[in-house]
């Protein structure tokens, strides 16, 4: 039996609807802890489960982070501490051979990994360059393994996010800043071309709306140019902004009129917070959804609208949501799509939702695991975030920790 439920969804300010349709329950797979867990040790099951205790406590979080803050900026020796707890847990090490261990393990159980280098971006053309020089060393990396498909780097790792916001809002640049854009161009251009070279695909996150067209603008480019015949270069859409069903359409028709691929990443959002604030702040309606279930319909829009244009489109879903996963596989069940179709991925962050993305390893699907790594005082801002995250999403913390005590109880710790 088909069941078919109706989302309204304010599309820059028409309205429409979104299906969500559920077929045939398929099997609970992500209920099954024993498989979601077999890489933890006792040990590390308990520290899992410990952490995410202290994620669950808000007020513990802030202080944490308080104080974490401090004993950074303090010089403090509170490295060892912070790589032996939040750091093992959410990364793969400092370095990329610090992470071949968690790969190959990974990868032994049908999950792949996304190298993700999480040193927040900087001011400088230093640090610009330096993260350039990093994607294209992952990128040489990453082709020597096939449990590592996919690279990544985020558009304020190429430039500073107030160029990016000006181009977005249309404004002038000053000479100097034209060759600025330029330089951030050329980073883009080497990463994409490098990694059309390699064959290997390249994922470039989304970031605050007011930045974003700039960022879109230059990924598109950067599509028409590589993904003539492979879904190399892939853009990343966040579902909680309105106008994303719309874009991705209009990417869609480009790349049929001329003759290109598109690969996309699609995500629910980072920013929702900082969003709001920011359109209450200087004024203007917000770009979001208005609601968690308006968003979980246009995330679902998303996915059906990649899945009616696979010849092409390509899709990496990256969702902890269970449903939105079950969703997916029903979708490719009923249109006889394999699971281990190339054009269709799911992933997850490390750290969490292992009940996801080990059991969809073991059915047979492209998954991967978003791996960061850097060195332990540079990372500690994506961890911060991280515990944040965790904190502000009750549900989600509240189910890692339900069955979390399952294997526990199950393994009679």
């Amino acid at each position: 039996m088909q069941i078919t439920q109706n989302f309204i969804c304010a599309q820059g300010g028409a309205q429409y609807i979104c299906h969500i349709e559920n077929f045939t329950k398929m099997t609970r797979i992500f209920e099954n802890t024993a498989t979601a867990f077999a890489l933890k040790s006792d040990a590390e099951l308990e520290r899992a489960f410990y952490l995410f205790r202290m994620i669950s406590n808000e007020p513990l979080v802030k202080i944490g982070t308080s104080l974490t803050h401090f004993a950074i900026k303090a010089n403090l020796p509170v490295e060892g501490l912070i790589r032996t707890t939040v750091f093992d847990h959410f990364c793969g090490g400092v370095n990329e051979e610090d992470c071949m261990p968690v790969v190959e393990r990974m990868w032994e159980k049908g999950v792949c990994t996304v190298l993700d280098y999480s040193v927040e971006g900087k001011d400088t053309e230093d640090p610009l360059d330096d993260a350039l020089a990093k994607t294209l060393e992952i990128l040489d990396f990453v082709k020597k393994k096939d449990a590592m498909p996919f690279a990544v780097f985020k558009p304020t790792g190429y430039g500073r996010f107030a160029l990016y916001q000006k181009i977005s809002e249309g404004k002038t640049l000053t000479p100097a800043e034209t060759a600025e854009w330029e330089r951030v161009v050329r980073r883009y251009d080497l990463s994409c071309k490098k990694a059309y070279d390699l064959g290997v695909s390249l994922l470039i996150d989304a970031e605050e709306s007011w930045m974003q067209k700039a960022a879109d603008d230059l990924v598109e480019a950067m599509m028409r140019e590589y993904n003539k015949k492979d879904r190399i270069v892939y853009n990343t859409l966040q579902m909680y902004r309105k106008d994303r069903m719309d874009y991705f359409r209009e990417v869609h028709e480009k790349a049929r009129a001329e003759g290109f691929q598109v690969g996309m990443k699609i995500v629910r959002g980072a920013y929702l917070e900082k969003e709001n604030d920011r359109a209450e702040e200087k004024g203007y309606p917000t770009p979001m959804c208005g609601s968690k279930e308006e968003t979980d319909a246009n995330f679902d829009a998303a996915i059906r609208f990649g899945l009616d244009n696979l010849d092409t489109v390509s899709l990496f879903s990256g969702t902890h949501n269970e449903n939105s996963s079950y969703a997916l596989m029903e979708e490719m069940e009923r249109r006889g799509l394999a699971k281990n179709d190339p054009r269709i991925w799911f992933g997850q962050l490390y750290g969490m939702s292992d009940h996801i993305s080990f059991n969809l390893g073991a059915e047979g699907y492209n998954v991967a695991k978003y791996l960061p790594f850097g060195p332990v005082r540079d990372v500690m801002p994506y961890l911060i975030r991280r515990a944040e995250e965790n904190t502000s999403v009750a549900g989600q913390t509240n189910r890692e920790l339900e069955l979390l005590r399952k294997e526990r109880k199950r393994r009679k710790i």
